[in-house]
C-alpha cells in the first residue's frame, strides 16, 4: 500500500546547518563564517550526545527556499522517528536506534529556466573556491566522522558492529551535492587545509541514498569513480528512479543531454550496478537486495504523482516506501 507521509509536521528535533547563497556557512546570527573557522562553528551548533546511534544528514534538492526547506526537514525527519518503533522488524538490525538528524539548508533558488539550472548544477560541484556549498558540507561530513564512534571495520560489506553510524540522503541536486562533499571529504587534505577534519583514520559514511538524483547515468563512472575505488562509502549507493518522473526524463535531457538518474537510474560502471524494485513497509529488504556497490531502486510503482506536468513525480518521494528504505539501509549497515 502507497501511503504518503503527511505533509505538516509538528517535529522540531533536529539541527540545521545553514548556508548562504555564497555557500558559505552562517553562524547562529546568520553571519558568514571564515573557512578557517568552519570546524569550531560546527562544534559550537552540533552537539550530538553519547547515546547517539544514527546520524542522519538530508540535503534538500532545487528550488527550495528557507520555509519550505524547515519544512522538509521537518517531514522527512518526522516520518523517521515516528517509525523507529519498526526497527526491530528490520533486516540486520541490531541493539538501540537513536538517531540524531541534520538538515543542510543550501542556496539552491533559481529561475525555472536552463540559466538557473546550470547555475545550480554548477553550485552543487564547483568545490575549488573555499566557502562553496558542496565545499562546506564536505567540512561537516567530515567533522561528524571525526566526532563519532565509528563501527569497526571487516571484509565484508554491510556487516554487524557497534558504534554511531553516519547516513546521507539527498533529493534531486541534493543526492549530487551530496557526491560531491564525500568525495571532497574523502580527499587527502593538503597541509595548508589544516581546519579540515583531523581523523587519524579514512573518512567514510555508512550510507548513501539519492531519492531522483538530478544527474547523468554515468555520473559513477567519471566525476564520482573515486566514490567506488576509494571506498568512502561503506554501504551501497542506493539511488531511486521513476519512470513518471518528468524532470528528470525531458528537462535534464534538455540542459544534459541525457535523461537524469531519478528517471531511468544509474547506468555504470559496468558490472557494479544492480537493480531492485522499491518494496512496502511490510515486505523487508535484505543484504542480497544490496550486493552490488550502486543499486537503482524502482520506484515508478510508487513515485506516480503526474499531476504537476512540468516536473511529474520528481518530488513524489514523500512516501512511506522511502522511510521504509532509508531505515532499511541504516539497519543493514550493522
Amino acid at each position: 500500500m502507497t501511503t504518503r507521509i503527511p505533509r505538516r509536521s509538528a517535529f522540531s528535533w533536529y539541527e540545521t546547518i545553514r548556508l548562504n547563497a555564497n555557500g558559505h556557512l552562517l553562524d547562529r546570527f546568520q553571519t558568514p563564517v571564515a573557512p578557517g573557522r568552519v570546524r569550531d562553528e560546527l562544534a559550537s551548533q552540533l552537539r550530538m550526545t553519547p547515546s547517539v546511534t544514527d546520524i542522519f544528514v538530508f540535503v534538500h534538492g532545487w528550488r527550495t527556499p528557507e520555509r519550505s526547506a524547515q519544512s522538509a526537514f521537518a517531514r522527512f525527519f518526522g516520518a523517521l522517528w515516528e517509525s523507529r518503533s519498526r526497527w526491530a522488524d528490520l533486516r540486520g538490525a541490531s541493539g538501540p536506534f537513536v538517531p540524531w538528524f541534520i538538515g543542510v539548508q543550501w542556496p539552491s533558488c533559481s529561475a525555472p529556466t536552463p540559466s538557473g539550472y546550470q547555475r545550480i548544477r554548477e553550485r552543487a560541484h564547483r568545490v575549488s573556491t573555499q566557502g562553496h556549498a558542496a565545499f562546506v558540507v564536505g567540512q561537516l561530513l567530515g567533522y561528524l566522522d571525526e566526532q563519532r564512534e565509528p563501527p569497526p571495520r571487516g571484509p565484508d560489506r554491510l556487516r554487524n558492529a557497534a558504534g554511531q553510524y553516519l547516513h546521507c540522503v539527498g533529493h534531486s541536486f541534493g543526492g549530487r551535492f551530496l557526491g560531491e562533499a564525500i568525495r571532497w571529504a574523502a580527499d587527502t587534505p593538503p597541509s595548508t587545509l589544516a581546519w579540515k577534519h583531523r581523523s587519524s583514520r579514512p573518512f567514510g559514511v555508512d550510507t548513501y541514498l539519492a531519492f531522483q538524483m538530478a544527474a547523468p547515468p554515468d555520473i559513477f563512472a567519471n566525476r564520482f569513480a573515486g566514490l567506488l575505488t576509494e571506498g568512502p562509502v561503506h554501504g551501497p549507493i542506493a539511488l531511486t528512479f521513476s519512470r513518471f518522473d518528468y524532470a528528470n526524463a525531458v528537462w535534464h535531457r534538455v540542459m544534459e543531454g541525457a535523461p537524469g538518474i531519478g528517471a531511468v537510474g544509474s547506468s555504470t560502471p559496468a558490472g557494479l550496478v544492480s537493480t531492485i524494485a522499491m518494496r512496502d513497509a511490510g515486505d523487508p529488504y535484505d543484504r542480497t537486495d544490496f550486493a552490488t556497490p550502486i543499486v537503482n531502486v524502482d520506484a515508478s510503482r510508487v513515485f506516480t504523482r503526474p499531476r504537476v506536468s512540468v516536473t511529474g513525480a520528481h518530488s513524489d518521494f514523500w512516501r512511506t516506501q522511502s522511510v521504509h528504505l532509508t531505515l532499511s539501509l541504516a539497519a543493514l549497515a550493522r
